[in-house]
């Protein structure tokens, strides 16, 4: 039986252009680009090179960025290092966020505040996930560090107003970092745009391999580094870099972001025609998430009196591989911490099943909407 990957938000295959991109830099040119040969300097030729064209879709210099292991090191990077930069440099431990966010971020602020004497502000967000700007000024401190909030949210797709939120956050003279892992490729990118001070993305999301992520943050910007060691990357994240990686992200998300208007486009009307299918077949279905303001690719809903797991094991043996929320909270069978933030009630939260769509999709997916309602019906039924 074939089976549809909807489950894009979790992960992405690698893209053929990516692997070709790579593999000079796995094979014939895989030298340390700290080396002074000809093989490592072919290797850091290399590693400025996806330097440069990652800074160019930001609107950043070259300088400011940073090359990770993934979102969730770029997010703790983030908020640990920049929070601790900021101490140092001018007394500020407060930060503010919002409930809703990933966990790499909920979680460096708590070390923060449990290690480093800081206090955290999760300010409020709406019942569908949006945080207001004057919302934000409320939470804002004298001693405010920083900022931090996702573009987009992984679980329900809600997206931020984030050059407002940052113009709030940079009127009261506060670094604003954006989480935008789920952005990309989704949404426009550029520093200049947004306003933000740093930006956190992974390349697993984007058609490059896992282990694959970038911090940008402005050279102005206090950061203490995570990593201590050789003082590759401007001493902000010491190791040696995985060259072929860096080139995979840059060329993953050069690709992502010439295609970005028309996917997104083509991938919202489709997206819409699946959620009123759904709603109009499963009597108990509620979408979450913002109906205006949410990613072209995200359907996320309820099932009230169902068990999200149950359809989606349901859904599975017809074939579509969906999820119910992050696939970050790993063995976690707790109710998402951003449904309850939401106002959603714990038995309903419980419910949740997420369907994330490719770039590429082109076909409307009636099928799966008929085959989730044939699941809810079946796990109603007891059958």
């Amino acid at each position: 039986m074939s089976m549809l990957y909807l489950d894009n938000a979790a992960t992405t295959p690698v893209r053929p252009e990516v692997l070709d991109a790579m593999m000079p830099y796995l094979t014939r040119w895989f030298g340390n680009p700290s080396s002074h040969h000809t093989v490592g300097e072919a290797a850091a030729d290399a590693l400025a090179d996806a330097r440069a064209r990652v800074a160019r879709v930001l609107g950043m210099r070259t300088g400011d960025v940073v090359f990770t292991s993934g979102g969730t090191e770029a997010n703790n990077l983030a908020v640990k290092g920049i929070g601790l930069g900021a101490w140092q440099s001018g007394s500020r431990r407060h930060l503010v966020t919002t409930p809703i966010e990933h966990e790499s971020i909920l979680e460096s602020a708590s070390y923060l505040e449990r290690l480093h004497g800081f206090t955290v502000t999760h300010a409020d967000v709406d019942r569908h996930g949006r945080l207001a700007p004057a919302t934000l000024v409320d939470a804002l401190r004298s001693d405010t560090a920083l900022v931090s909030l996702g573009y987009a949210n992984n679980e329900v797709g809600t997206v931020q107003d984030a050059a407002a939120l940052a113009a709030a956050a940079h009127e009261h003279g506060v670094p604003f970092h954006l989480d935008g892992v789920q952005a990309a490729g989704w949404l426009p990118l550029s520093a200049v745009e947004l306003g933000f001070d740093a930006i956190s993305l992974a390349g697993h999301k984007l058609g490059a391999p896992k282990g694959t992520g970038v911090l940008a943050v402005r050279g102005r910007i206090p950061l203490e580094p995570l990593l201590h060691g050789g003082g590759q990357e401007r001493g902000r994240r010491s190791g040696t870099e995985d060259v072929a990686g860096a080139v995979g992200l840059a060329t993953a998300l050069e690709l992502a972001e010439t295609e970005r208007v028309e996917a997104s486009a083509r991938v919202s009307a489709i997206r819409d025609r699946f959620i009123a299918r759904v709603l109009g077949a499963v009597p108990s279905a509620a979408v979450t998430g913002d109906p205006v303001h949410r990613l072209p690719g995200t359907a996320s809903f309820t099932f009230a009196g169902t068990s999200g797991e149950a359809v989606l094991l349901e859904l599975e043996r017809r074939g579509v591989v969906s999820s119910s929320g992050s696939a970050c909270a790993a063995g976690s069978d707790e109710p998402s911490h951003v449904l309850l933030a939401m106002g959603v009630a714990p038995a309903v939260a419980q419910t949740a099943v997420r369907f994330t769509f490719p770039h590429a999709l082109r076909e409307p997916l009636d099928a799966v909407a008929d085959a989730v309602a044939a699941s809810v019906a079946a796990v109603q039924s007891g059958g």
